[in-house]
């Protein structure tokens, strides 16, 4: 092997460990739940717990039921009186047609999100940010 080969294999090996590592699956699911939540949901809602703005928190949604948040005071009646569980379902289904689930609520102008890929993102990122 001639000396050039060596030096350009050199700058190759050395570029290479200057290439930053990918990073786990996993933060880059919880990554891409964040992104989805925010671009849908946090004009509205926040993960705070407390945190009550036009829409309520949703910090530990999954496992409440619907219309329930004491501490939040603008439920459409139609929400106060909805006879069901938030869990992974229900929200899906709420997600992708609030007026389907749940008609009369207070969601306007949302009005739900098409993409099965994206309502995922964010069932998943409510559940695990919700702990």
């Amino acid at each position: 092997m001639g000396p050039l080969l060596i030096v350009i294999l050199a700058a190759a090996a050395g570029a290479m460990l200057a290439l930053p590592a990918p990073a786990p699956a996993l933060a880059q699911d919880s990554d891409a739940g964040q992104i989805a939540f925010n671009n849908a949901c946090r004009t509205c809602h926040t993960m705070r717990e407390g945190d009550q703005r036009l829409g309520p928190s949703l910090h530990k949604v999954i496992g409440r039921k619907a219309g329930s948040l004491a501490d939040y005071g603008n439920y459409s009646e139609s929400m106060k009186k909805a006879e069901f569980v938030w869990d992974k379902s229900n929200l899906e289904r709420f997600i992708a047609s609030p007026d389907a689930v749940v008609p009369g609520n207070n969601m306007k102008p949302f009005g739900g999100i098409a993409s099965a890929e994206e309502r995922a993102k964010i069932v998943e990122f409510l559940e695990k940010a919700g702990r």
